[in-house]
């Protein structure tokens, strides 16, 4: 077993529930009876991923998607339960995460690519492949802030595949940036990464892509899991889900 995830619970404070000043702070230590609410955004949810299988995350904005991959990345610690993991086999790959946008897209290259786990030496030897991958030799000396979301995610991608294949890479929907061309070349990464024996976790809202890449898919809604098995059903049920 790759990744167990047992009865994962996350929870957080409601927006506008923690004091924004001192002032409020003080004020709020008089109102002993008040009692601070907490929006759940994982709900006792459990399963588990089998070593070199590409597992499929779906469901609409708010449905915990992006909060389950912190907590198997170990970004984030569960409220409840446990996740089963070995972290040192993790790389996670989030769109425009770890660059800096006052640097040039040269200069993001190596720090992102620090960030990710590369020593300065790997980063020199594949520098080059990470620059022809990204298709951006003409925009590295430009600063990121001036770069579309596409071209960030062009060259996170070509940042975090670079390397030979993690034991896990877990992709929060690079794949849904980008014209149609790169998103192919992406796949067809992807792909050669699964070959490699990776284990995969594809974060989309679309469920074309989970069903093109996946071998098992997984829904989420409203932090619980609503339903896990083969990509055709599960996406299935999520598109007959979101028409109600």
């Amino acid at each position: 077993m790759e990744i167990q995830v047992d009865r994962v619970t996350v929870e957080f404070p409601r927006a506008g529930e923690e004091p924004a000043s001192l002032k409020e702070w003080l004020v709020g230590l008089g109102r002993p009876g008040r009692r601070k609410s907490r929006f759940r955004a994982l709900d006792q949810v459990s399963f588990s991923v089998e070593r070199g299988e590409v597992l499929g995350i779906v469901g609409a904005n708010g449905s915990g998607k992006s909060t389950l991959l912190k907590v198997i990345s170990g970004a984030l610690v569960p409220t409840a339960g446990r996740v089963a993991v070995c972290r040192d086999k993790v790389r996670l790959l989030t769109l425009g995460t770890g660059f800096d946008p006052e640097l040039t897209g040269r200069e993001n290259v190596y720090l992102n690519g620090a960030l990710t786990g590369y020593t300065r030496e790997e980063l020199d030897r594949r520098f080059p492949d990470i620059v022809a991958f990204s298709e951006l030799e003409g925009f590295l000396e430009e600063k990121v802030r001036n770069y579309s979301a596409g071209m960030v995610s062009r060259l996170a991608f070509a940042i975090a595949t670079a390397r030979e294949a993690p034991g896990i890479l877990i992709l929060d929907e690079v794949l849904s940036v980008g014209d149609l061309f790169f998103r192919q070349k992406s796949e067809a990464r992807i792909r050669q990464l699964i070959h490699g024996g990776s284990t995969v976790l594809l974060v989309s809202h679309s469920p074309g892509v989970i069903r093109q890449n996946c071998t098992r898919a997984l829904w989420l809604d409203r932090g619980r899991l609503r339903l896990s098995g083969d990509p055709d059903t599960v996406c299935a049920a999520y598109e007959g889900g979101r028409d109600q």
